[in-house]
């Protein structure tokens, strides 16, 4: 869904009415979301069982099954699903995880979803994980992990074309099954036009299924076009008919379109090991993504875990707003969201503890430019949950301490430890840690890669993730990343009586989280090109002289200290030139300059070919000071680009993360 400088917006949800106090009527498609009579019977005989679901499962011989969705809804289908899925019985070769794409435009909001399923007390414990793991309305997709049961939930919210073209876009089969569940035909007609179903073909696996309750004459003929042999069986209830079918003929891949130098050649297989260099927040997000989906972590690290850029005491969950959108904007926001519920989830769940690892108690950032508030308040108000201006009045009452400036208050927002969040993330029995390595480096031995230290081979994997923060260009022939490491100093309050009161985050120019029984981490300086390691005096009172002009009515206490010998920390974070992070698969640099050569005449020249990657080889790094939001989800990107799923971004945001952008780039600017 290309969206680059169009007005920024939370989707529009549905018009509703509701029958009773929990079945609701859709007054865009004049027609219910489900059968009121018994919508759980009617999505397991129209859904389930028309795509031969559970017994499927156990014939099944790949490692993951996915479903597709035409229309969330109320979530009833995907819930079903979710129930029978945890209630098989697993076959010895069967599926071990389960993956549901579901396509929406006009999303719920969260009141409205859990309206509609106090209808299902039986589906009650499973809507409250979803409840838990709702995402914003956000246009674009927004992955739910459910890990207990090892199922994935990606919401692609947007028109139905978009999505499947943007699903389409790296020219690979993924869906098993498939659920046609709009509104009816005559009803919701732009989700049953014939120009879809070669898309949906396009995006079905081999003997891939679909059902639908509708035995509409011209749905049945552009299915069967679109190379699907079809069956008719008894409907639900008064439906005489419904349809159901399996893909006989697989389309031929279209001809490529544009410059797609973002795609890759086949799929590889999945890799039973992974080979991990770097043991901060991006490789620990890294790791645990490949654990979650079964494979042998090796972790190395020339240090310690958390050691250096990830190693502060508390850091805080960032994002960025704008009234448009762009890939750092809408990166931002998606991986923002991702994280907060991520982290909220660990809470919940106990692996994570409250004050000692984290709270997500909610950031106050101040924001000087009140026009610019003025023109966001209006457009926030559909998005409560993402973020609300608040004059100053208000923000001192979230605080806890007097504020004098208006700005953003995220409640889903807080602090996190990284140090703690790290060695969470590694508690996995697929994950082996070596620390202390020294310098490593990586080489290309046969089929796999080595990494080597001063003594030797360290470990070996037919995938390598190079996730070494500033020193990734020392790794494997990077030296070409346009990485800069830009220095920051943090400094360790005591706890202060006059910052007691503090409940929230506040982040001004710096940042200060509620104190542990340490105190507040404050800070951080951000120097480029400074690569002095020593904690430095003047740092530490420029930390404090910030914190005080943001909290002026405790800047005597906070300036007292000003003389002090105060702990802190100095670490270098590794940022790119367009603040992006770089995530995604190393690029072959000299085949590209080959390939794309003609880019340097014309950089909108079109050359129909895709790209050049080094075999099994990744990048994680760049996260800048955002790394506790950024790097949940690009983890979740390499691990899906790893193993060949569907991906948690779209292709325009996955392709503005991707380190072969700037390759692309320099040859548009005639650079290289």
């Amino acid at each position: 869904m290309q969206r680059a400088n169009t007005p920024w917006q939370a989707l529009p949800g549905p018009s509703l009415r509701w029958r009773g106090e929990d079945t609701p009527y859709s007054d865009n498609f004049d027609d219910f979301y489900y059968s009121s009579d018994n919508g759980l019977a009617e999505g397991r005989h129209v859904f389930l069982a028309g795509n031969d679901l559970p017994e499927r499962w156990q014939r099944h011989r790949a490692d993951r099954f996915v479903v597709a969705e035409t229309g969330f809804g109320t979530g009833l289908n995907f819930l079903l699903t979710w129930q029978a899925w945890r209630a098989r019985t697993r076959a010895p070769h069967g599926p071990r995880r389960l993956h549901y794409l579901a396509l929406e435009k006009f999303p719920l909001a969260r009141a409205d979803l859990q309206r509609a399923g106090a209808a299902w007390p039986e589906l009650a414990p499973l809507l409250t994980e979803l409840l838990a793991q709702y995402p914003q309305p956000l246009p674009g997709v927004h992955r739910a992990l459910f890990t207990a049961d090892e199922v994935t939930l990606d919401l692609w919210w947007g028109d139905i074309e978009a999505v499947l073209d943007d699903l389409g876009h790296h020219r690979r089969p993924l869906v098993d099954a498939w659920y046609l569940d709009g509104f009816a035909p005559a009803r919701n007609a732009a989700m049953w036009r014939p120009e879809l179903w070669p898309k949906v073909a396009a995006l079905s696996r081999p003997q891939a299924t679909f059902a639908t309750f509708t035995a509409a004459s011209a749905v049945s003929r552009g299915l069967a076009a679109a190379g699907f042999a079809l069956r008719k069986v008894p409907g639900f209830g008064p439906k005489r008919q419904q349809m159901c079918g399996q893909l006989s003929s697989p389309p031929p891949l279209p001809a490529l379109q544009g410059t797609p130098w973002d795609l890759a050649g086949p799929a590889q297989e999945t890799p039973a090991q992974v080979l991990i260099i770097g043991a901060g927040l991006a490789g620990c997000h890294t790791a645990a993504a490949l654990a979650r989906r079964g494979i042998q972590v090796t972790l190395l690290d020339r240090g310690a875990v958390a050691a250096e850029a990830s190693g502060n005491a508390q850091g805080v969950l960032y994002t960025r707003l704008s009234h448009r959108h762009s890939p750092l904007t809408d990166f931002a926001l998606a991986s923002f969201d991702f994280a907060s519920r991520q982290y909220r989830a660990g809470f919940s769940a106990g692996t994570l503890v409250p004050g000692a690892d984290g709270e997500l108690c909610g950031s106050f950032h101040q924001v000087a430019d009140s026009e610019e508030l003025a023109r966001m308040a209006p457009l926030l108000q559909a998005l409560p949950q993402l973020a609300q201006v608040l004059d100053a009045a208000s923000a001192s009452t979230v605080l806890g301490v007097a504020q004098g400036s208006a700005g953003y208050w995220y409640p889903n927002s807080g602090w996190m430890s990284p140090p703690a969040l790290c060695r969470h993330l590694l508690r996995h029995p697929l994950i082996t840690l070596r620390e202390g390595c020294g310098p490593i480096r990586l080489q290309r031995v046969d089929d796999a890669w080595q990494a080597l230290g001063a003594e030797g081979a360290l470990a070996r994997a037919p995938v390598a993730v190079v996730a070494a923060g500033t020193q990734c260009g020392e790794l494997a022939s990077l030296e070409w990343l346009p990485l800069r490491a830009v220095r920051g100093q943090t400094t360790q309050l005591p706890p202060l009586p006059a910052l007691a009161a503090l409940r929230s985050v506040l982040c001004h120019s710096g940042y200060i989280a509620p104190a542990t029984a340490e105190g507040h981490c404050i800070g951080a300086t951000f120097t480029p090109g400074d690569t002095d390691p020593e904690l430095r005096c003047r740092d530490r009172v420029q930390n404090l002289e910030q914190l005080a002009a943001a909290l002026p009515a405790v800047a005597a206490p906070l300036m007292d200290l000003a003389d002090t010998d105060l702990p802190g920390k100095t670490g270098w974070r590794c940022a790119s030139p367009d603040y992006l992070p770089l995530a995604g698969p190393v690029p072959d640099r000299d085949a590209f300059v080959r390939d794309y050569a003609r880019l340097r005449d014309n950089a909108r020249t079109d050359i129909a070919r895709v790209g050049s990657y080094v075999p099994g080889l990744y990048l994680n790094t760049a996260h800048g000071s955002r790394g506790l939001t950024s790097t949940p989800l690009a983890a979740e990107l390499l691990a899906s680009q790893i193993c060949a799923e569907p991906l948690p971004l779209e292709p325009e945001l996955a392709r503005a993360l991707a380190p072969a952008r700037f390759i692309i780039r320099d040859l548009g600017r005639n650079r290289i």
